[in-house]
């Protein structure tokens, strides 16, 4: 309730004010912030295939109500960029400035920590180019990029122990994944050449969604602002950590995650540069979005690609689409050339561009919604009621006595650490016992914790790895399948078990574990005991 309902409602309120603050301070115009928000909520990879919206062409930002954590750690960064953006261009220092900034970077720190490394990566960018162009040291520069470094790396040693959460260097092993789910083959070995393909529809689909950066060209000097600067080196710090990282549940996003909604600040401050350096009325501007958005269906219905493909369809079908899309951008910038076209006829190929990334690509989610091309399971865009037998018969009952009846320094010991219908192999992303009764538990789930996380290696899967302290989880479940005297004297003192919470469907009913605790309150298929 606090979580996903009351606490996001107004982080996702503020995050829009903030960004258009931040957007309006870079852009310098209200309308050029509406068109940056307009593409941050917008914000997708322009999909050119019929079917359920799978892989790599679904990368959105975590700004949702599904991510909690990353849209916590945006309410605090968008205040940070805002005022490093103030002080790179206040001609007079302001130390209420800097106390500010230092109080927003230790919170970011704290708060999502994945924001820093990108917003460190573009202030080295703004120092170096300060230097070469000043011939000087920047000062301001260098000091801001001190104080963004010191709390990543003491993020990094200190609050996260030097824990690297299952994060590795592995180039590509994004497209790798998505390469699975388009061709309807996961986990299988990816050719290289495929992967090649797929990486240079990944860049071509970046490329279309901030092509409106390509805007400032028409006032070089813009892209010599110190904000400017900054924000391309986080977007291109975000875009290579999605490449070159690795994680067994895309954790490289959250990096991408961070960074860009600036980049899309970026795309809108050169379209609104351009088409006002051009003078394109708002007619004109309405015709090139229209031409984007139907063109993008022209192609769509021309290729007609199906994901995933189909069994025995050759992979090259998945570059039918884009390839249309390339030469149809190539045959119009020809032409451009050729007739030595003027800045409007740029500014409207530009934004007509611009509109296949935003507009168009949210068009493709509702018209895969509406077909309803199965995905494996559920089709796409189709809510399933929850299976009966999802929560078993009695849990909620005795989850909740054990809250009520127990200290909540109490450890609690159960037999089940796997997923219910998914025991071979072990899925061990469980968790209702110890998020039901709010108590410690002595093993049930472990995939997410910190030594288990530590051990995945490339190819395996978090979920799926054994326990790491063997003996802790023999003892556990010798006490639910084989219980003594002395084995819940040991649970009891050297462990610090107070309570059992017992699964009988897994055979406890038959194992007199009460001979050896006390049965103390029982729930369709569950019971509590206390020991003695």
């Amino acid at each position: 309730m606090l979580l996903f309902r009351l606490g996001m409602l107004p982080m996702m309120a503020a995050i829009p004010v903030l960004l258009g603050m931040v957007g309006k301070r870079v852009i310098g115009s209200t309308v050029g912030a509406l068109v940056a928000l307009a593409g941050t909520v917008l914000m997708t990879a322009p999909n050119l295939y019929v079917g359920a919206n799978i892989g790599v062409f679904t990368w959105r930002g975590f700004q949702s109500w599904t991510g909690p954590s990353q849209t916590f750690g945006a309410l605090l960064f968008a205040p940070l960029v805002l005022l490093l953006v103030d002080i790179f261009e206040a001609r007079r220092r302001d130390t209420r400035a800097w106390l500010l900034l230092t109080v927003f970077a230790l919170a970011v720190m704290g708060a999502k920590a994945t924001h820093l490394p990108p917003l460190a990566i573009g202030l080295a960018l703004v120092a170096l180019f300060q230097a070469v162009r000043h011939r000087r040291p920047p000062w301001t520069a260098i000091t801001m990029l001190v104080v963004i470094v010191t709390c990543c790396v003491y993020a990094q040693l200190v609050l996260f122990g030097g824990a690297r959460q299952a994060m590795t260097i592995e180039p590509l092993s994004l497209l790798g994944r998505a390469w699975g789910e388009l061709t309807g083959h996961p986990g299988a070995a990816v050719p290289f050449t495929s992967l090649l393909g797929l990486t240079t529809l990944y860049l071509l689909c970046l490329a279309i969604t901030w092509c409106g950066v390509l805007g400032l060209l028409c006032r070089p000097r813009l892209l010599l602002r110190p904000a400017v600067i900054l924000l391309l080196g986080m977007g291109a710090s975000c875009i290579c950590a999605a490449l070159l990282l690795g994680h067994p549940h895309l954790g490289q996003l959250y990096f991408f995650g961070a960074a860009y909604p600036y980049l899309m600040i970026l795309a809108a401050y050169g379209l609104v540069t351009l088409v006002r350096q051009a003078a394109v009325p708002p007619r004109t501007i309405a015709y090139a979005v229209t031409a984007g958005v139907v063109g993008t269906y022209l192609v769509r219905m021309l290729s007609d690609v199906r994901t995933p493909l189909s069994s025995g369809q050759p992979q090259s079908v998945l570059y039918r689409p884009y390839a249309i899309l390339a030469a149809v951008a190539a045959a119009v910038v020809v032409v451009l050339i050729s007739r030595r076209a003027g800045l409007r006829a740029w500014a409207f190929v530009l934004v007509m561009f611009a509109a296949v990334g935003w507009p168009a690509a949210w068009s493709a989610r509702v018209l895969s919604a509406l077909t309803h091309v199965p995905s494996g399971g559920a089709s796409f865009g189709e809510v399933r009621p929850v299976a009966p037998e999802a929560v078993p018969h009695g849990l909620m009952t005795a989850a909740r006595w054990l809250r009520a009846n127990s200290a909540p320094d109490d450890l609690v010991a159960t037999n089940v650490h796997c997923r219910w219908g998914y025991a071979h192999p072990c899925d061990s992303r469980q968790f209702w016992v110890s998020a039901l009764t709010e108590r410690r538990v002595l093993a049930e789930g472990w995939t997410y914790t910190t030594t288990n996380m530590s051990r995945w290696r490339p190819g395996d899967l978090p979920e799926n790895l054994p326990f790491w302290d063997r003996e802790r989880l023999r003892v556990n479940d010798l006490a639910f399948t084989s219980p003594s005297r002395s084995t819940i004297q040991r649970l009891r003192h050297q462990y610090g078990v107070r309570w059992l919470f017992a699964d009988e469907r897994y055979g406890t009913r038959d194992a007199n574990l009460d001979d050896f605790a006390d049965l103390r309150f029982r729930s369709g298929d569950f019971a509590l005991y206390q020991l003695p």
